[in-house]
This record gives structure tokens, C-alpha cells and sequence, in this order.
């Protein structure tokens, strides 16, 4: 399974999953666990924001389907439930808010993975599914769902344990993309292109900031672990 900072291609995301992603939103999809899609580029479909220092995700829901003769989806109003009655993807996460803030159930815990550049993935960690509402922009009704980051005790105390990860070590978007452009997506040691991993030259451990893109380079998996095993 991916760890936070892991770059991944569309179709590795897709393999890890075990299905073809072809939503942004996508509830309990594999061994129950729920996968967003994020993007805050510029030519992003959805109004997507972060804040709190990336500690929370302010995900846009989704768009009723496009058909043919049909309104355009841009001016329709999210719909929580399709014609046949069954809940979309909207309405399945609304509903695990619901439960959550009525105290039936934990909050939902959902990976989240960003998009750098088309066919390109980094993945920012586990976050709870925290709440949801509905808000009018100046066309439409469109959800909004509220993701926080859970903190490494969180995490190792549950099953998604096996992710280790701190809250201080994401990197933003914009420093993401420029690192990626600078070393031409391949690990700087090698010039390999898979299983690549951000990396902070100086750990942030040791006071490397993440938001420097000259503190953050790209390594493949070989070369993160030996620097890892280097590090005194």
C-alpha cells in the first residue's frame, strides 16, 4: 500500500485499487476502504481547496452525469441520488457524515490522493471524513465535504496504522509540481520513473522545511529506503 508522499502513475493507482478509477469520489471501494481524488491545478473541474496548513480537505462533490441532448452538469444542481433512487456518490458520503455526527459510526476514513499533472498522483495520507453540507455558488447547488488529517498516534492505533505519517512533512501542491518539473519526474540518483517518493534532503526531523523545493527532491524506492538507512 502507498505511503504519504508516493508519486504513483494512473494506471499503478488503478492496480493498487483493483479497479478502473474513473471518479474522483469513490465510497468503500477496496476491503472497505473509501479513496478521493483531489486537485487544486488551476484547470481543475471541481473547486477543491486546502487549509490549516493542509490538515484539511475541502472537497467539491459531483457533478450529475453528462448526457447526450441533455442541460450541461456545470449548471444542475449535485444530486445526492440517482433516477433509480439509489444513493450517488454525494449522497453515500453525506450519509457517512450523518452517521458520524449523529454518533452511529466512527467517521469514515478515506485515503486521498492529489493531482500533480495528467497520468500523475502523489498520495497525502488517511483522513476522517469530519462533515458535509450543501452551499449555493452562482449557478448551482454543488456539496462540500470536510476531510481532516488524522495524526500519526491516530493512525498507528488502528488497523490503517501501517501509514506513518505527520501532518508538519506535507508538501504543497505548488512546491510538488515545481519539484516534479525540475527533476523531469525520475529519481534524481538513477533517473528512474516508477515507484518514486518525495523526499525532504533534509529530514523534518532535523528542521527541513517542506514548503522549499530545494529541500525536496525525487527519489525512487531503492534510493528513499538507503537514505533512510544512512540517516544517524
Amino acid at each position: 500500500m502507498l505511503s504519504p508522499q508516493d508519486v504513483v502513475s494512473y494506471r499503478e493507482m488503478c492496480d493498487l485499487y483493483g479497479i478502473s478509477l474513473q471518479r474522483g469520489m469513490n465510497y468503500r471501494i477496496r476491503n472497505s476502504e473509501s479513496l478521493i481524488l483531489m486537485s487544486i491545478r488551476p484547470s481543475a473541474p471541481y473547486e477543491d481547496r486546502v487549509e490549516q496548513g493542509r490538515r484539511v480537505v475541502v472537497y467539491e462533490g459531483h457533478d450529475a452525469p453528462r448526457l447526450k441532448d441533455g442541460p450541461d452538469p456545470k449548471f444542475v444542481g449535485q444530486p445526492a441520488f440517482q433516477p433509480n433512487g439509489r444513493p450517488t456518490q454525494n449522497g453515500l458520503f453525506i450519509e457517512a457524515v450523518r452517521r458520524f455526527k449523529s454518533g452511529e459510526s466512527p467517521a469514515e476514513r478515506v485515503r486521498v490522493s492529489e493531482k500533480i499533472r495528467d497520468g500523475i498522483w502523489a498520495y497525502n495520507g488517511v483522513f476522517e471524513l469530519v462533515d458535509g453540507w450543501q452551499e449555493t455558488n452562482e449557478r448551482r447547488q454543488v456539496f462540500k465535504f470536510r476531510l481532516q488529517l488524522l495524526d500519526e498516534d491516530d493512525l498507528q492505533a488502528s488497523p490503517a496504522g501501517r501509514v506513518e505519517f505527520e501532518h508538519d512533512r506535507v508538501i504543497p501542491s505548488v512546491v510538488k509540481v515545481a519539484v516534479w518539473k525540475r527533476d523531469q519526474g525520475r529519481c534524481v540518483q538513477c533517473g528512474c520513473k516508477e515507484n518514486l517518493h518525495f523526499d525532504q534532503i533534509i529530514p523534518y526531523s532535523r528542521g527541513g522545511p517542506s514548503k522549499d523545493p530545494a529541500n525536496i527532491q525525487i527519489l525512487c524506492g531503492r534510493h528513499n529506503l538507503e537514505k533512510r538507512d544512512n540517516i544517524q
